[in-house]
């Protein structure tokens, strides 16, 4: 170690780049994360169309795709949630969690409150951005008239389990 640390020195490189032996089994799990094919992506642009919404995994909610799951072969889903006023929280509040590896929300418009374990309820205003953790459990509460949403999940097929 003394070794490294005076060759460093010498070359003036910081420590973060210096070389270390790195055990065999670390190496092969890193061979086996690295050699893992992608799917091929494209490019996609989808410009904004009133009636691009859809109903989808919710009766209170259309969603707009965004094309991004085609592109990049199901690595990733990106969609604009508009939810559907009223409000009724005998429909929304239903206890459930997603089975993903990422899930990423912002809100474009309105605000939407929502429980999640852990955090307790909170109100997320226009231009709030939040991460749930996978399999956070989580409850929407309330939301208002002109509430939308973007919506960034991987992988793009993924469960929704309801727990109530």
């Amino acid at each position: 170690m003394a070794k490294a640390r005076q060759a460093r020195k010498a070359k003036k490189m910081p420590a973060s780049r210096a070389r270390r032996k790195i055990p065999a089994r670390r190496r092969a799990a890193n061979a086996k994360r690295i050699a893992k094919p992608r799917p091929q992506q494209a490019f996609v642009v989808s410009h904004h169309k009133p009636d691009a919404f859809e109903v989808g995994l919710r009766r209170y909610a259309q969603y707009r795709d965004l094309g991004i799951a085609a592109a990049t072969g199901g690595l990733a889903r990106a969609h604009v949630i508009k939810m559907v006023p009223p409000c009724d929280p005998a429909e929304v509040s239903k206890r459930h969690y997603h089975d993903v590896e990422f899930q990423m929300v912002y809100v474009l418009k309105g605000w939407i409150k929502t429980e999640f374990d852990g955090a307790g309820a909170i109100t997320m205003r226009e231009g709030s951005c939040w991460l749930q953790p996978p399999k956070i459990e989580h409850t929407v509460l309330d939301y208002s008239d002109d509430c939308e949403l973007l919506e960034i999940i991987l992988p793009a097929d993924f469960e929704t389990v309801e727990l109530e």
